[in-house]
């Protein structure tokens, strides 16, 4: 268990005012296309500033002291402005686990917005990625375990660009893995990359957990990833983010 430092519990509408943060930030939009169905399974929620400034200037705002406080905004407004904009989709949310003291407490502010702006819980996707630096393994799987217990899903984001790759799911189990798109690019002529593919859907299919390839920007890639029998697809080749919006997804063929 991380050691609880003097953390405000803070209500859903101090989330969504952003209380405690120097700067302003909403959020763009990316669809998850489902190829089999040819329709959005998800919208991923990803933070941007206010007057356009990028994700990574956003996530440069966010230091020990407000790291806290950012991940809970920014899992409230995700919900606010997928509510109001009428997503009938599940939502991808990116959280931060160094962020998060106790998995129960933290999750309560998501849990109000939920209820408030009348999101169904089932559809709520929280992504980890593979990058952050986990402190401790077993916080993690206490957060992964508690999200599953509420109702909500799960997802590991850019998988395969850590250090530890198919360690992880012996660790814990999510609902979903992203494949990273170093491992995307260009695949349809590399076979490497395509036995890798191969040996994480083998593992994934035996295990019960969901592949969603990221980074998809070619219809070659596209092809191959579907012939491979990778269902979930997001990238620039089914449309790019857009800001405060719901961008229509272009149909994967």
């Amino acid at each position: 268990m991380k050691e609880q430092k003097n953390y405000a519990v803070l209500s859903c509408q101090d989330c969504l005012n952003g209380a405690g943060l120097s700067f302003e930030f909403s959020m763009a939009f990316q669809p998850i296309l489902d190829v089999q169905t040819n329709s959005v399974f998800s919208y991923e929620a990803l933070a941007r500033g206010k007057n356009g400034e990028s994700a990574a200037w956003i996530l440069s705002q966010v230091n020990e002291n407000n790291r806290y406080r950012f991940d809970q905004a920014i899992r409230v407004r995700a919900i606010d402005l997928a509510a109001r904009l009428n997503l009938s989709t599940h939502l991808s949310i990116n959280f931060l686990p160094n962020a998060v003291y106790r998995p129960d407490t933290c999750i309560r502010a998501t849990l109000e917005a939920a209820k408030l702006y009348r999101f169904p819980i089932e559809r709520i996707i929280f992504e980890v990625t593979e990058g952050e630096n986990i402190e401790d393994k077993a916080h993690l799987v206490g957060i992964i375990k508690e999200y599953k217990r509420q109702g909500f899903k799960t997802a590991i984001d850019d998988f395969g660009a850590g250090y530890s790759g198919l360690n992880l799911l012996a660790e814990f189990q999510p609902d979903f893995i992203k494949i990273d798109l170093a491992l995307v690019r260009n695949i349809h002529q590399d076979r490497v990359k395509q036995a890798i593919l191969h040996g994480i859907m083998i593992v994934c299919e035996e295990v019960g957990i969901g592949i969603i390839a990221e980074g998809v920007e070619t219809k070659e890639e596209m092809e191959f990833l579907a012939r491979s029998g990778v269902r979930y697809m997001q990238g620039f080749y089914f449309a790019k983010p857009e800001f405060e919006r719901l961008p229509l997804a272009h149909a994967a063929s």
